[in-house]
């Protein structure tokens, strides 16, 4: 469940941006990347907090980080939209190199900062070991990656369910021109969607780096497939359908790896495939392209 949280907060961004731009962004793992590398500015420098015996002072801490995290992947985000994507909005081909592309530069420009050696990211004092009920251990970060998990999908339904600008983006995912038509500039809401999108990729990027322990470069386009496999599953532009897909995905990976580890690499896929066969658009699609 922990794993499908994290996998859920990397994939709402892109989902909303798949199914409101049509944009294939197939660099959106690099913001993975980019929001882990980032928290490593406050998580290593407080080290003293991370190592307290306190949990106000280890939550701070990585408050701090998922906050300059967001920050620097929102950053990030804009300067892709506006420089890589802008220019080939509609032409779907041109997305999927372009944005590789990008992806591959960001992994780079991460080397070249911080080095090539994997960075290690240790998790704060208070959130190490488990709770144990009865026969059942349960570790105490993925409670806290599962509550993250929980709020930005709450958050993620309140604002598009019940604000103006979520009414927008609903609206723009169903019928773009129409949304055009009536005087609102939907350029500027591709671009908030996009930042947005990025920011919560750096968000999953800090979870996924705390909960592995290790930085890489590729760590967020390793991640990539997993992601368009979710947002497929649960259908273009739907939240929950985006949801509901991470954690079937990540519940058939860690049970088809402990039951029947051969197939544990091609279960998500055998997943997509069992899905698309039954509903071709995907469990709760909001377009269909």
């Amino acid at each position: 469940l922990a794993m499908g949280m994290m996998v859920f907060i990397m994939a709402s961004g892109l989902t909303l941006v798949f199914g409101l731009m049509d944009v294939l962004n197939f660099g959106h793992g690099a913001f993975v990347s980019v929001g882990a590398y980032a928290a490593t500015l406050v998580l290593l420098p407080l080290a003293g907090w991370t190592s307290a015996d306190s949990l106000a002072l280890n939550l701070a801490a990585v408050g701090l980080a998922i906050a300059v995290a967001m920050i620097a992947t929102g950053i990030v985000g804009w300067v892709f939209e506006r420089f890589i994507v802008r220019p080939v909005y509609g032409q779907h081909l041109r997305q999927i190199l372009i944005t590789m592309g990008g992806a591959i530069v960001t992994e780079q420009m991460l080397g070249v900062i911080w080095g090539p050696d994997q960075i290690p990211l240790p998790l704060p004092e208070t959130l190490r070991g488990a709770f144990v009920l009865g026969d059942v251990a349960i570790e105490k970060y993925r409670l806290l990656a599962v509550a993250i998990g929980l709020a930005v999908f709450v958050a993620m339904i309140l604002v598009l369910n019940r604000t103006k600008v979520g009414l927008l983006i609903r609206a723009g995912v169903e019928n773009g021109p129409m949304v055009e038509a009536l005087g609102y500039r939907i350029r500027r809401l591709f671009l908030g969607v996009f930042v947005a999108g990025s920011a919560l990729a750096g968000l999953g990027g800090v979870l996924w780096g705390l909960y592995r322990e290790m930085l890489t470069a590729s760590m967020g386009g390793e991640m990539v497939v997993l992601v368009f496999i979710v947002i497929i599953i649960g259908g273009l532009g739907s939240v929950g359908g985006c949801f509901i897909g991470a954690l079937l995905t990540a519940l058939v990976a860690n049970y088809a790896g402990f039951l029947v580890p051969k197939l544990a690499l091609v279960s998500n896929i055998a997943l997509m495939v069992a899905i698309l066969l039954w509903r071709p658009a995907g469990l709760y699609a909001v377009v269909r392209r």
